[in-house]
């Protein structure tokens, strides 16, 4: 296989006796690129994650630079999968050994290589401790570290942040975006639009098994109407927002600025203009809903 690698799902069907899970999924994810893989329970990513993985049969078509995935493959792959597994009884080393060695690096790689990751990850432990006496956190860290050690070329992480406090999240998704910069194909799902967002080149979206968004954030938020008004000026009361043009509904955050859902766009001008007068407005800001919304708004169809 090349050292870079172009995966290419091509119209993935997927069903289970009456259930029609996946319905015609495409879309390609390249080197260098993360792509967050967002929907809601049931929506049909893990059952995407087992096909690109061959764990189970489907229609349609996958390929990595364009030939189709075979089992000499799983040794340029690395796989969190939502489910964690590892083995309590084992060491550190023992467990990463035993992941590693079977996509192929030798003992002494996987030795010379295990403290530096434990370092990276900022792992509260030692190799030879056992995987029962770690935290939860650390343990889902030396999953981590077995699913990156051999350098795989492709990334798939189901969920790789939950569970995880906020200073360990910034912390995988550091690790995450130096993979992306090595060159590898990362693809990885999230329920929390924020990390989605931060992290992401593309998102793609499934809501009951159909393709819903395939892009850029931008190009995804700019598909849709900017509908969504951000106000602050001094003064500026709850019924005087209320009774603004095409205030459909309003709310004040914790930083004073009205957040406010318009009928239309095209209220915006107007509603600079009757508020302005040449007097000076703190904030003002027209913008297309942000990534959650639009999961929201999609997920409920």
């Amino acid at each position: 296989m090349a050292e870079q690698t172009h995966l290419v799902i091509d119209q993935v069907k997927k069903s289970y006796r009456t259930k029609e899970v996946l319905k015609g999924i495409s879309f390609d994810c390249k080197p260098g690129q993360i792509t967050g893989l967002i929907g809601k329970n049931g929506s049909g990513k893990t059952t995407l994650f087992h096909s690109i993985l061959h764990f189970l049969d489907y229609e349609g078509k996958i390929t990595l630079n364009g030939q189709v995935f075979s089992s000499a493959d799983y040794n340029i792959v690395g796989y969190l999968p939502e489910e964690r597994s590892l083995m309590p009884k084992l060491t550190v080393l023992e467990q990463v050994r035993y992941l590693a060695s079977l996509k192929g690096m030798s003992n002494s790689d996987i030795k010379a290589a295990l403290p530096a990751w434990m370092e990276k990850l900022q792992v509260v432990g030692k190799m030879s401790d056992k995987i029962k006496s770690l935290s939860k956190g650390n343990q889902q860290k030396i999953q981590m570290i077995a699913t990156m050690i051999h350098q795989p070329q492709i990334l798939i992480l189901d969920e790789p942040f939950s569970g995880l406090d906020p200073v360990n999240v910034d912390l995988m998704k550091d690790i995450i975006l130096d993979q992306a910069k090595r060159g590898a194909t990362v693809i990885f799902s999230d329920h929390n639009m924020d990390n989605v967002e931060r992290l992401c080149d593309k998102v793609v979206m499934i809501n009951h098994g159909q393709l819903v968004l395939n892009g850029t954030i931008q190009e995804i938020r700019d598909s849709y109407p900017k509908e969504y008004l951000y106000l602050k000026k001094a003064g500026l009361n709850r019924e005087q927002v209320a009774s603004l043009p095409g205030c459909e509904s309003f709310v004040q955050r914790h930083d004073g600025v009205w957040a406010i859902k318009l009928t239309d766009e095209k209220y915006g001008p107007e509603i600079f203009d009757l508020l302005s007068h040449g007097e000076y407005i703190q904030t003002f800001s027209q913008e297309a809903p942000t990534l959650d919304q639009i999961f929201k708004m999609e997920a409920a169809k």
